[in-house]
């Protein structure tokens, strides 16, 4: 069976999908050339847990709007994909084996982190998909819960960290999405590209300590968090493969990128 690749996207605003723009139709296009993967299982920023990981068990997971004050259109939008419980089943057996306390969840649904940026690499909603909680811990920890999930890649099943490389809310220019990167964003973003290019997992995991503004770029942790076990799920003989870059709003970078091999 093919190896499926570790996609991560940092998704934007909901509105991205409703959007069409750079970002989106790179999504497209990285879902129209790849391999159909047997399944995919996503690990969002808008679904953290502190304790025990869940793992979404439903049959048919519910597309969950988890926002407000968008246009209405906006949660009109359905990602009807099949859940995967066997599938689930054994993604909690093997994060519990690697010490991670994990249960499946047979009532979660999919949010928007996940099922906005399929939306356009996958419409049909054909795949099975398995939403995987984000657990609150310390970078060489998310690194480990990665690995636990890496071997899913040699059964065909992409594994997709969903947040932002920049992701700073109190500083966006909600006005202008087209509005250039502000300077230390920008240079945030740019340590980021590097650091993926060389796979310098080390220097991610010290982020805080080590990249140019890295308070600012990330206030909180949740949608950097995502890149970390996205960058732990890597396997012998990836490499990094850019799917997009740019800015949305001067404080939302779009970095997406894919390993494989």
């Amino acid at each position: 069976m093919t190896r499926a690749p570790v996609l991560f996207v940092s998704h934007g605003a909901p509105t991205e999908a409703l959007e069409v723009d750079g970002w989106t139709e790179a999504l497209a296009r990285f879902g129209r050339e790849q391999p159909q993967p047997a399944a995919i299982v996503s690990i969002s920023a808008h679904w953290v847990t502190r304790r025990t990981s869940g793992v979404t068990a439903s049959e048919a997971p519910e597309t969950i709007h988890d926002f407000y004050g968008f246009p209405d259109p906006l949660y009109r939008i359905q990602y009807p994909s099949p859940g995967a419980p066997a599938l689930a089943a054994q993604i909690v057996e093997r994060l519990e084996r690697a010490g991670f306390p994990a249960a499946a969840d047979p009532i979660r649904g999919l949010d928007h982190g996940t099922w906005s940026p399929l939306l356009h690499a996958w419409p049909l909603a054909e795949i099975p998909v398995v939403q995987v909680s984000l657990p609150a811990l310390l970078p060489a920890d998310l690194l480990r819960y990665g690995a636990a999930l890496a071997p899913l890649r040699d059964e065909g099943i992409l594994i997709l960290g969903s947040g932002g490389a920049v992701h700073n809310l109190g500083e966006v220019a909600f006005d202008d999405k087209e509005r250039g990167a502000r300077q230390w964003a920008a240079e945030f973003d740019g340590w980021v590209r590097a650091r993926v290019a060389e796979l310098d997992v080390a220097a991610l995991a010290r982020w805080r300590a080590e990249a140019p503004h890295a308070d600012r770029a990330h206030p909180t942790t949740e949608h950097w968090d995502p890149l970390l076990v996205a960058m732990g799920a890597r396997l012998r003989g990836d490499a990094p493969a850019v799917i997009h870059e740019g800015f949305s709003y001067a404080t939302l970078s779009m970095r997406s990128f894919a390993l494989r091999s």
